[in-house]
């Protein structure tokens, strides 16, 4: 099982913001992807209201996503391959190790996927006496040097040429390199020998479409292509809610998606596949499987409030222009959703207590959605997801966060309905600010329990008077 340390977001934040190194990657990523990004859907066609559209397709296909998995399923049988529905990760993984026994596979090839990283099937298939090795670049200087993905798309962004050169040296016991071509090189060298000695191959699915009965690989690397055609095994992870019912809808999702992850107009490779290769066709695997993973989808699924979230392709867009992911990076997150996506599914996915600061650390300025290749209301639902916070919810156990600070919101609620209270706080607060340390005609530090305030930055003072009482002077 994947390892969740989303308690510690708060200490692995304020050590990423004291990264140079990661601030400036993160500072490129934005710029470079977060206004391509933009340009590019306002270059669409259609303009950039074919999000919107987008939208209403994946609600749709939401709202009828048990008619439109029968149909997926029905497809790739038809076309030979094995479709298996995973309640959770435990399920998901026992399928993987159970096909594999099967073929006594040995090696695995693992082409790029957020939800192995989700069930953690890495881990799983290493137990089992299995070698796995990462084929896409990114993800397999992460591998080499056993730590996650701080990114959905860019998963080594916080590594520089020169970390990458250090870790090929180390464990690829070659001469020191940091020329990014050679080392592109290097790592086609060593992984074209485990392309040739892999039993299985594993991938994500970026989108599959019920009408064909396919899945959808989408990469600027042809190494997941090698991971799905030369293995004599190719399974396939998804998320239950990574489904078009029609190629006309699949057509809108994969341009977006495109366009919301790189600022492309369509990515380097897009591959369709529907199952195992037929009799008269050269390449291809012997055997298909697509695993469907719920895994807490079905708890969203029925809940209207959050139901929005299935809409998510896993684009990353929200990620490349997030003020927040852009200080903090991927992995304070503290699990395999990032960003403004990760703050919203991830509490949703492993408690929403347990997960609390990632819905309370972004800043709801909106960013996410306006980037959302799909137009999805991250905002409203990180709200809703603060609301469970502070009352509590009994259909999805939480309990209320911090008691103390909802009486004093409910002090505070109750002093701003009855004006003449009010008035007589803010000239006790006029008063009372003067023993606070100021420079520079600022506050530097309020007392406990609104300290916080004031850790990383300074206060601007209450004015002597009100403007209600200065109105009534004529001021």
């Amino acid at each position: 099982m994947t390892k969740i340390t989303t308690e510690n977001y708060v200490p692995e934040a304020r050590k990423a913001i004291k990264n140079p190194v990661l601030q400036k990657a993160l500072a490129d990523l934005q710029n470079r992807f977060g206004r391509g990004t933009a340009e590019c859907y306002r270059r669409l066609p259609e303009g950039p209201d074919l999000r919107l559209k987008a939208h209403e397709i994946r609600m749709k296909t939401i709202e009828n996503l048990d008619v439109v998995l029968e149909t997926l399923a029905a497809n790739i049988r038809k076309n030979g391959g094995h479709v298996y529905f995973a309640k959770d990760s435990q399920a998901a993984v026992n399928y993987c190790l159970k096909v594999a026994r099967q073929h006594q596979v040995k090696h695995v090839v693992k082409g790029k996927s957020m939800v192995s990283e989700e069930i953690g099937l890495n881990d799983a298939l290493v137990d089992a006496g299995i070698e796995v090795s990462e084929t896409d670049l990114g993800e397999y200087i992460i591998q080499l040097a056993a730590e996650t993905p701080s990114h959905i798309i860019a998963p080594a962004i916080h590594k520089t040429r020169h970390d990458v050169g250090s870790l090929f040296a180390e464990k690829l016991d070659i001469p020191y390199e940091d020329d990014p071509p050679k080392l592109t090189w290097i790592a086609r060298k060593a992984l074209r020998q485990k392309f040739l000695a892999a039993d299985m191959g594993t991938s994500g699915c970026n989108i599959a479409c019920a009408e064909t009965g396919h899945i959808t690989t989408v990469s600027n690397e042809g190494n997941i292509r090698m991971s799905t055609t030369l293995p004599k095994v190719h399974m396939a992870f998804m998320g239950m809610e990574r489904v078009a019912a029609r190629l006309e809808d699949h057509d809108i999702l994969l341009r977006l998606l495109c366009r919301g992850a790189a600022a492309q107009n369509m990515a380097t490779y897009v591959s369709y596949i529907g199952g195992p290769r037929q009799a008269d066709q050269a390449d291809g695997p012997r055997e298909f499987h697509l695993v469907i993973l719920d895994n807490g989808r079905s708890r969203i699924l029925a809940d209207p409030e959050f139901r929005e979230m299935l809409c998510c392709i896993r684009c990353a867009a929200c990620l490349n222009v997030c003020p927040v992911y852009a200080k903090i990076g991927g992995h304070s997150y503290g699990y395999a959703y990032t960003g403004p996506v990760g703050a919203v599914v991830t509490p949703l996915l492993v408690g929403i207590n347990r997960a609390k600061d990632l819905c309370q650390g972004e800043t709801l300025c909106g960013a996410c959605q306006v980037a959302c290749a799909v137009n999805i209301d991250l905002p409203r639902m990180l709200l809703a997801l603060r609301e469970k916070l502070a009352e509590g919810d009994p259909a999805w156990q939480v309990n209320p966060a911090d008691r103390k600070e909802r009486l004093l919101w409910q002090a505070w609620s109750w002093i701003i309905r009855n004006r003449s209270v009010y008035d007589l706080a803010l000239r006790l607060a006029a008063v009372g600010q003067k023993l606070m340390p100021q420079r520079n005609g600022m506050i530097r530090r309020l007392p406990p329990p609104v300290n916080g305030w004031t850790q990383g930055r300074d206060l601007k003072p209450l004015a002597n008077q009100s403007f209600i009482r200065r109105w009534k002077k004529g001021l």
